[in-house]
């Protein structure tokens, strides 16, 4: 399986006080947690820009999917293995989420990005994330791409 942290043992809670912890320590003045149908499903934190703006930033964990690949790869499941492999989806959704949490937050730490940069995606205005806003509008507020590549060449302007 390529799937990263697919066996992992640490509890979701666990996992998620760590990631609260790197949250706190990066400067999130806010934590707070969302569930879907009794399970865990994102965590939303506040944390201001290097312009000061406070930011709103929910960042889900989708532990059905993470399922659906791992259920995918089983030959025969038994009915024991459904319980053991929803159990292990949280624990690796939540485990995946760590690790990219850890190396966006290394990366405004050592200046290779900045805050908004690495969390643009997921700027939450109460209702859905800026990611989600462009999707849903089609995502006509992307510019369009420049005369280098629009065909797969490179323009002749480029030096290609």
């Amino acid at each position: 399986m390529n799937l990263k942290n697919y066996t992992s043992t640490v509890p979701v809670n666990l996992t998620v006080a760590r990631i609260e912890q790197m949250l706190a320590e990066a400067g999130a003045s806010a934590i707070s947690k969302s569930y879907t149908m009794g399970q865990l499903s994102a965590l939303s934190f506040c944390i201001e820009t290097p312009s000061k703006k406070l930011l709103t930033i929910r960042l889900p964990a989708n532990a059905q999917a993470v399922y659906d690949t791992m259920y995918k790869q089983v030959k025969r499941p038994r009915s024991s293995t459904v319980g053991k492999l929803r159990e292990q989806a949280g624990r690796t959704a939540w485990k995946l989420m760590q690790d990219w949490i850890a190396v966006q937050l290394s990366l405004i730490h050592m200046q290779q990005a900045d805050v908004l940069q690495v969390f643009l995606p997921y700027v939450w205005d109460g209702e859905q994330t800026f990611y989600e806003h462009l999707k849903g509008s089609g995502f006509k507020q992307l510019p369009a791409p420049s005369g280098s590549y629009r065909d797969g060449r490179q323009s002749s302007n480029d030096g290609g």
